[in-house]
């Protein structure tokens, strides 16, 4: 069978997202729905591709949830990793982009790419292989990495394997560039076996790496994608001070480093990100990571809002007019400080279309979330 590669050309650009904005707004979208930040317009929500199983079914739904999401005007923010669903997801993303572009639906330059890379993965188109004959065949048997280099967590720091993931999943999704690339989970992985100091050595080589692949024009830029290390009190073993990463992306990349983002859960179960004062800035203390994260021009993408459907069933009192379940659980993540977009999975056509009603209203503003957030808090 013949495979015809046509790489999709350039990235995320403040004309091309501001474009995606009006038109947008032709479609009844509200301009708030759209944050913007160092000149790019992002929809204030984005669409997930963690869940599925590697499967043609599942490869085509997730291609078409993502062709109506960014088509509809809602989303051109799309989030990924190169072990979802064992590099698949990157590859219906690819499908999908091919198509909007092909039907100039939009052009490249709309859509803000995110993808993750650092856990151990197997190649899902050849489904015989499993992940650590992969890894033996691919990286280890060829001197690439050590087995060593896998923590115990199945995540990998050395350079050479994070800068090949790289170069994979720009070829599974047909890019030239990949507008945002984050570490994925990495101190949740390693700090059972490492120092912090250790990890942070390890991190700084990660942080080199992709600043030779934004002077390169292969990304524009990096983060974290965590799970608990910004989540947790001071005293935790799991704990970071992202203070700390930002400074150390500073001595990595100079002060026009790449170091723009975070990734963490946020949703009314896990509310640390809003309430937990865990993060200090200089000589201010007690900040929550939303309020730090605000102190150093980080923005924040959250992850299971909806908490993989089991808050669905959760009972939340109805506010600001709002009496739909899935629009009460998205507009307060969406609507917090210094978060650009929840991120939410979905690939059947009726949980596109009611994970996207959210986006026809404006989020809160800041004197109505915080109101909502005392209501619910009393609530409590």
């Amino acid at each position: 069978m013949s495979f015809t590669y046509e790489e999709l050309k350039g990235y995320a650009t403040s004309s091309g997202t501001k474009k995606y904005l009006e038109s947008a707004i032709k479609k009844g979208k509200p301009s708030s729905h759209f944050r913007l930040f160092d000149g790019l317009y992002l929809s204030s929500i984005g669409m997930g591709t963690y869940l599925g199983q590697p499967n043609t079914e599942d490869d085509k739904a997730m291609e078409n949830a993502i062709y109506e999401s960014v088509r509809s005007g809602a989303v051109n923010v799309i989030d990924t990793a190169i072990n979802y669903r064992n590099m698949k997801s990157e590859k219906s993303i690819g499908r999908a982009l091919s198509r909007l572009i092909k039907e100039n639906i939009v052009s490249r330059n709309e859509v803000f790419i995110c993808t993750k890379n650092g856990y151990i993965t197997n190649d899902g188109d050849y489904p015989g292989i499993d992940v650590m004959e992969y890894m033996q065949n691919m990286f280890i048997s060829t001197g690439i990495i050590d087995s060593k280099d896998i923590s115990s967590g199945y995540n990998v720091l050395n350079p050479n394997y994070i800068a090949r993931c790289i170069d994979k999943s720009l070829m599974n999704m047909h890019l030239s560039t990949v507008d945002l690339v984050y570490i994925h989970n990495a101190f949740e992985s390693w700090y059972n076996d490492i120092s912090k100091e250790q990890f942070i050595e390890m991190l700084s080589k990660v942080f080199q790496v992709y600043e030779k692949y934004r002077s390169n024009n292969k990304i524009r830029y990096y983060g974290m994608a965590t799970w608990t290390c910004f989540r947790v009190e001071q005293n935790s073993k799991e704990y970071l001070a992202l203070e700390d990463v930002v400074n150390l992306a500073e001595k990595v990349g100079g002060i026009h480093h790449g170091f723009k983002f975070i990734q963490l859960p946020y949703n009314l179960a896990y509310s640390e990100a809003l309430l937990l004062k865990n993060q200090s800035v200089g000589s201010e203390k007690n900040l929550t990571i939303l309020e730090a994260a605000d102190r150093l021009d980080i923005k924040v993408f959250t992850s299971i809002p909806l908490f993989q459907s089991r808050l669905l069933r959760a009972k939340i009192p109805d506010y600001m007019g709002l009496t739909d379940q899935v629009a009460k659980l998205i507009q307060i993540i969406r609507s917090s400080p210094s978060v650009i977009a929840p991120l939410i999975g979905q690939k059947k056509p009726e949980h596109v279309e009611q994970n996207l009603k959210i986006s026809n209203i404006q989020p809160l503003n800041d004197k109505e979330f915080k109101e909502v957030v005392e209501n619910l808090l009393k609530g409590n």
